[in-house]
């Protein structure tokens, strides 16, 4: 295993190579030089050989990002959390800034993914009571009277995820 690849130091506050960042963290290294682009991570400093080292910090940040993914944060709305932590001390000009933080951030997903359960809930059901029917052919069920699914209702409300219907 070459010095990249090796595990990460213990905290004692060494700079570390990008192998060793992505082992510890739990990504690719392809994924570290991703987030610099899209500036979730800081561009780090060189070796005189030119190899990334990263603060030991980085693997926190590393963890931070993709806890907040797999909350259902959306990359550019993580990029935007990071951001707010890091000026959270500095006084927003004219008062509050554009950004309320985690908190508001938080509630907003946690409403988005209660509204995605409400309709993977509807789905479910629909498609139990289409089984239970024996429902075999769309356009003749959509015809029957003895239907179970909503077809009208399910054309009218926005789709899964808040998207409008598709309109031909």
């Amino acid at each position: 295993m070459s010095a990249d690849h090796a595990a990460a130091p213990s905290g004692d506050g060494a700079a570390l190579r990008s192998g060793q960042v992505a082992v510890a963290a739990g990504v690719n290294v392809e994924t570290l030089r991703y987030y610099e682009r899209r500036g979730l991570l800081a561009e780090p400093d060189r070796s005189p050989g030119g190899h990334r080292l990263y603060p030991a910090e980085t693997i926190t940040v590393l963890r931070v990002i993709k806890a907040a993914q797999r909350l259902g944060f959306t990359l550019e709305e993580v990029a935007d959390l990071l951001e707010v932590g890091r000026h959270r001390h500095r006084p927003a000009r004219g008062g509050i800034g554009r950004d309320a933080g985690l908190q508001a951030r938080a509630q907003a997903k946690l409403t988005e993914v209660e509204e995605r359960i409400a309709d993977l809930l509807t789905i479910r059901d629909n498609l139990r009571a289409a089984l239970d029917a024996g429902c075999d052919d769309l356009i003749t069920c959509a015809g029957s009277d003895c239907c179970p699914i909503p077809f009208e209702t399910l054309t009218t409300r926005p789709a899964l995820g808040g998207r409008a219907p598709e309109m031909s």
